[in-house]
């Protein structure tokens, strides 16, 4: 039997690599440094599963430091060499998405907000760089990033697919608006019990139509008619 889908489009962060709390504790250090003592949760709330390079904003009204490409640059490299160390990939993802490779006979991808080389670095990390080879799509290369739906659009173009015909596999509001953008069906990942991902009714609210808790669940879930 033939998948329900034309294509499966994977966000990274949250739902591949369990980077948010890693990501998120270098940019708390760093904004406290700037004198704004946020808080754990705040920053969380604030910044996941958004582009930082379009929250600048936020951090200069509660810091009144201009953010400078500089700046970034170091919040990167901080983070880069966080994640080199401490990097672990969601419970169950590395298999999932071997089997959905398999399922859908190489009809995947990872569109993820994040830069490139941070996608490439943890995909490497967790073991899933040859899985996502070629098929691997940055928002800061789009003229937008989520929850504008470019990103998933440029992976369906590549994969050469209607948009309206993918799954995409998301953790937070911002991600699944995008997907519901591009016209995709999205899946909302949310585990019980996790400080880091959003509660299911956030994800329902921004239109996602399948919750699962689960990763090794999710190839049975996209063999199944929707």
């Amino acid at each position: 039997m033939l998948p329900p889908y034309a294509a499966v489009l994977f966000d990274c962060d949250g739902v591949l690599v369990d980077s948010e709390a890693i990501t998120n504790s270098v940019l708390r250090t760093m904004l406290h440094e700037l004198g704004w003592p946020v808080s754990e949760a705040d920053c969380f709330r604030l910044f996941v599963g958004r582009a930082l390079r379009d929250e600048t904003a936020v951090i200069e009204a509660h810091t009144g430091f201009t953010v400078t490409d500089e700046w970034l640059d170091g919040f990167r490299k901080r983070r880069n060499d966080a994640l080199t160390l401490d990097l672990l990939p969601i419970p169950g993802a590395v298999a999932a998405a071997v089997e959905i490779d398999r399922l859908y006979s190489g009809r995947l991808a990872c569109a993820s907000g994040a830069d490139r080389h941070k996608v490439e670095l943890q995909l490497t990390k967790v073991g899933l760089a040859d899985v996502f080879t070629g098929r691997i799509f940055s928002g800061m290369e789009t003229p937008r990033s989520k929850p504008a739906p470019d990103v998933y659009l440029a992976a369906a173009a590549a994969l050469n697919v209607d948009p309206s015909h993918t799954a995409v596999i998301e953790d937070t509001p911002t991600g699944v608006r995008a997907g519901v953008a591009a016209g995709a069906t999205v899946y909302g990942y949310c585990p019980p019990s996790s400080p880091t991902h959003n509660p299911p009714e956030a994800l329902l609210s921004a239109g996602a139509t399948h919750i699962f808790t689960d990763m090794s669940a999710l190839p049975a879930l996209l063999t199944q008619p929707h």
